[in-house]
């Protein structure tokens, strides 16, 4: 257990910043499903405009750190891939 006021003041940040994580991580995984969903429909016109609201979404969380930049990029490639054959 934390005893000094800082290492107490660190347990209350990192319980902050995990909370504020989650619901990042929790908000692409929804734009994700969005374009999944679509492409598995064969609905192409939505899950283009889908993936057009997912990407920046997803990098906008590699930049804040919740997922690594190159993991972002993976999956805005794979997904875009995906919506071009679908077309």
């Amino acid at each position: 257990m934390a005893n000094t006021p800082s290492a107490k003041k660190a347990v209350r940040k990192i319980a902050a910043r995990t909370a504020v994580n989650g619901a990042r991580k929790s908000r692409v995984r929804t734009f994700l499903r969005k374009v999944e969903e679509a492409i598995a429909a064969g609905r192409a016109e939505d899950a283009k405009a889908a993936l057009a609201v997912a990407e920046p979404e997803l990098m906008r969380a590699a930049q804040k750190g919740v997922f690594h930049k190159n993991t972002a990029s993976r999956k805005v490639s794979r997904l875009s891939a995906r919506v071009r054959a679908l077309s």
